[in-house]
């Protein structure tokens, strides 16, 4: 212990500095070291079925990012997840577990759908068409989020057991209208594979770059997440949710009607996934509406938020990671001799080390937090849990 009246030396006083840095990144840093730590358990079920994982990882990492082509293709890939793990996040900001992002995602694309491909609207200019089919898959998404928001409001119905319910009859209610023949709703009946009426040009999204996949839905994305930052950290309501969030009695105590937010943030989350999926249809290269085109879309983009910790702008480098795993899956597979399967495996494996971040705290010396912001974060991913 340093006398009084004396400093502590110099050097002692930038380590402490350095070590309570290192601490107070663990947000940061836990989920940069779940990804690692996931490669290299990978790496041993690589060399497990005779594989080089230097081999694998980089054919991966080409597939991903190894040409501009490449790159595009990841951010292409990446679109619909950074949407779909934002409308999950914003749920968590109010501890809320939205399940429900695919049932919102197909809602939301099919609203868009029924609306891009209306023949009484196919005279539109561009300018007036895609705003509408953006809003009518927010809508699709709204109502699909907001029947959830209203069923825990007034009744207490829990999200997760609803949300799980809605995907199912969302699944269906698309499979049904997407590919009935009779009657026929919006199946395309020239088509030799069932899909949706095929969207009007001027309700298409642009590409940004002509040939790769990548539409102005990238883009989109990227302001939504802005906007989801912006309401949350700066404004009265999304100080609320985040209140809500953390603690509903004291959100009550202070006047604030927790059954409003909770409605509010699922149909606001249900809106955000179903712009996604208006995106996927209008922006993806087929331009029609297929049953299984969202598949699994809003599952993944749970264990986004999870690794993004429910931040907005963390939830792009998030989503990126996990469509650059998709995009180099079929290079890794072609050179290293491996199976698909085995990007699946990464996949697990980084929810698992993020689920569990005691795990990796203890690799990596990082201690539990002790300041108030990250112990209400974790209150926030507690409850959103069910626990």
């Amino acid at each position: 212990m340093s006398e009084p009246g004396r400093r502590d030396p110099p050097g002692r006083g930038l380590a402490s500095r350095l070590i309570e840095t290192y601490f107070r990144a663990a947000p940061v840093t836990v989920p940069i070291y779940a990804v690692l730590t996931a490669a290299a358990v990978g790496s041993l079920v690589i060399l497990a079925v005779g594989s080089n994982p230097v081999d694998a990882y980089g054919a991966l990492l080409s597939g991903a990012a190894g040409s501009p082509g490449a790159i595009a293709g990841t951010l292409a890939r990446s679109t619909p997840y950074i949407i779909a793990a934002l409308a999950v996040a914003f749920g968590f900001k109010a501890g809320l577990f939205n399940i429900g992002a695919e049932g919102q995602l197909l809602m939301g694309a099919l609203a868009a759908a029924w609306v891009g491909s209306s023949p009484a609207l196919a005279g539109l200019p561009a300018v007036a068409y895609l705003p509408l089919v953006l809003m009518a898959g927010a809508a699709g998404g709204l109502l699909w989020g907001g029947i959830p928001g209203v069923l825990k409001a007034r009744t207490g119905a829990h999200e997760v057991i609803v949300t799980i319910m809605l995907n199912a009859i969302a699944l269906g209610a698309v499979a049904w209208v997407v590919t009935s023949p009779d009657p026929v709703l919006l199946l395309d009946t020239t088509a030799s594979v069932p899909h949706s009426r095929p969207m009007a040009a001027s309700a298409r999204l642009p590409e940004l770059i002509a040939g790769s996949g990548l539409h102005l839905g990238f883009v989109v994305a990227l302001a939504l997440c802005a906007v989801v930052w912006f309401v949350l950290e700066r404004t009265t309501l999304g100080f609320e949710i985040r209140t809500s969030g953390v603690s509903p009695n004291a959100a009550r105590y202070a006047g604030m009607s927790v059954p409003r937010i909770i409605i509010l943030v699922l149909a606001a989350a249900g809106a955000l996934a179903g712009i996604g999926g208006a995106g996927e249809v209008s922006g993806g290269p087929n331009g029609y509406l297929t049953p299984g085109l969202l598949r699994n879309i809003g599952f993944d983009s749970i264990a986004i938020a999870l690794l993004a910790r429910a931040n907005p702008f963390a939830i792009i480098p998030a989503a990126l990671l996990w469509g650059g795993l998709l995009s180099g899956a079929p290079l890794m597979q072609l050179r290293a001799d491996l199976s698909l399967d085995l990007v699946l495996i990464i996949q697990a494996l980084i929810i698992l080390f993020v689920a569990a971040d005691a795990i990796v705290r203890f690799l990596f010396r990082v201690r539990r937090p002790k300041r108030d912001d990250e112990l209400g974060e974790q209150a926030i991913f507690a409850k959103g849990w069910g626990v």
